[in-house]
C-alpha cells in the first residue's frame, strides 16, 4: 500500500467500522488445497490469500498464523498434518549449555523462503490495502525450542542464560522482520500468545524488552508492528503497550471494553471475536448477533478494529464468515 500513514489517520476519524479478521485457513479450502500444501508452497499459500480476499474483502490482507516457521529454522522437528495447523514436536534445547552453543540460523532454512515468498507475492498483488506478514514473538519461540514449561522456570530460576536464548531469538526475528519489510508489506503481526502466561512484569521483562527491539528498529509511518497477544486476559495489556507496538491484537480471553480503556487512542486495538466458539462452531445468527454485540460495546473507540480473537481454524464454515461481514455491514448502515 503506498500510504499506510494516511490509511491509519483515516480509520481514525471514520465512524464506520472496519474489519481485519486474521484469517487464511479457508482461503485455503476455496482453491482445493492442503493446509500442508500451502504452508509448505509460498505460492500457494498466496493463492489462498487472493481467494480469500476476492471473496470477502476484508479491509487487509493477513498471512497465515504459522508459530513452527521460525523453530523450525533454528532446527526443530516440526509435524505437518495434511489440513491441520503445523506443530513442534519434541525439545530442540535439553539444558542451558544447548542455549549457549545454539546458533541464530540464516533465513535459508527451512520454510522462511515460502512465507517470504508468500508475502511478496501479496505485497505485489494488493495494492489498494495494507498487507500484514506474521511471524513469531521472542518468548513464544523460545518456549518452542526449550520447551514451554521449562523456558518459564528458567527465566524465574536462572534468567541468565534465558535471556540469552530469549536474545537469541530476537536477534533471529530481527533479521527475519526486516526481510519480511522488504518484500514490501505494510506491517507484522508478531504473535506472542506464550506471553501471556506470565504477570504483567514477566511479559514486561521477558517478552516485550525484546519486542520493543524489533519496534524501534523496524517501525516507521509506513510500516506498523501489531503485537498478538490472546493469552491476554487484561492482565499484561500494560506490558504489551510498552513495547512501542502501533498496534496491538488481542484475544476473546480478554474484556475488549478494558483493553481499549487501557490504550491510547492512537495505538489501534483489534479484536476478539472467538475464533472456534463464533467463527467455526456458532451459527449465522450467533455469529451475526455476536459480532454486532461486540461492535456496539466498542463503539466509543475509534481506534477499534474488528477481528477474530486469534487466526480462524481450518474448516471454518463460509456462512459463518459472510455472516461476520454482512453483520458489519449491517451496523455501518446503521450508523
Amino acid at each position: 500500500m503506498e500510504n499506510l500513514k494516511l490509511w491509519k489517520e483515516q480509520l481514525l476519524k471514520r465512524k464506520e467500522r472496519l474489519a481485519i479478521p486474521i484469517m487464511t485457513h479457508p482461503g485455503i479450502e476455496i482453491i482445493g488445497k492442503t493446509v500442508k500444501q500451502a504452508v509448505c508452497d509460498g505460492q500457494v499459500h498466496f493463492e489462498a490469500i487472493k481467494a480469500l480476499n476476492e471473496q470477502f474483502s476484508p479491509a487487509a490482507t493477513t498471512v497465515i498464523m504459522d508459530l513452527t516457521v521460525e523453530a523450525e529454522a533454528f532446527g526443530a522437528t516440526v509435524i505437518f498434518p495434511e489440513d491441520e495447523i503445523p506443530s513442534v514436536t519434541g525439545r530442540l534445547l535439553e539444558d542451558e549449555e544447548a542455549i549457549e552453543k545454539l546458533q541464530v540460523p540464516g533465513l535459508t532454512k527451512g520454510r522462511i523462503s515460502q512465507y517470504l515468498l508468500a508475502n511478496k507475492l501479496s505485497a505485489e498483488y494488493f495494492r489498494d490495502k495494507p498487507v500484514f506478514a506474521g511471524c513469531i514473538g521472542p518468548f513464544s519461540l523460545a518456549g518452542r525450542l526449550y520447551d514451554m514449561s521449562e523456558i518459564m522456570m528458567l527465566c524465574y530460576s536462572e534468567p541468565e542464560p534465558a535471556g540469552v536464548l530469549l536474545q537469541k531469538c530476537t536477534d533471529f526475528l530481527m533479521a527475519y522482520c526486516s526481510e519480511l519489510k522488504n518484500t514490501g508489506v505494510d506491517g507484522i503481526v508478531i504473535a506472542e500468545p506464550a506471553a501471556g502466561l506470565l504477570s504483567n512484569d514477566g511479559c514486561y521483562e521477558f517478552s516485550s524488552v525484546y519486542v520493543k527491539q524489533i519496534v524501534e528498529a523496524l517501525q516507521d509511518e509506513q510500516f506498523m508492528i501489531i503485537l498478538h497477544n490472546c493469552g491476554n486476559t487484561g492482565h499484561c495489556t500494560e506490558a504489551m503497550l510498552a513495547t512501542g507496538a502501533g498496534s496491538i491484537h488481542v484475544g476473546n480471553k480478554a474484556d475488549m471494553e478494558q483493553v481499549l480503556s487501557q490504550c491510547p487512542p492512537d495505538v489501534l486495538v483489534w479484536g476478539n471475536l472467538d475464533p472456534v466458539g463464533m467463527f467455526k462452531q456458532s451459527t449465522e445468527e450467533g455469529i451475526r448477533m455476536g459480532t454486532l454485540e461486540l461492535l456496539r460495546k466498542t463503539s466509543g473507540y475509534r481506534n477499534y478494529i474488528l477481528s477474530s480473537g486469534c487466526d480462524t481454524p481450518p474448516h471454518t464454515p463460509e456462512e459463518n464468515i459472510r455472516a461476520f461481514f454482512s453483520a458489519l455491514k449491517e451496523y455501518n448502515t446503521s450508523l
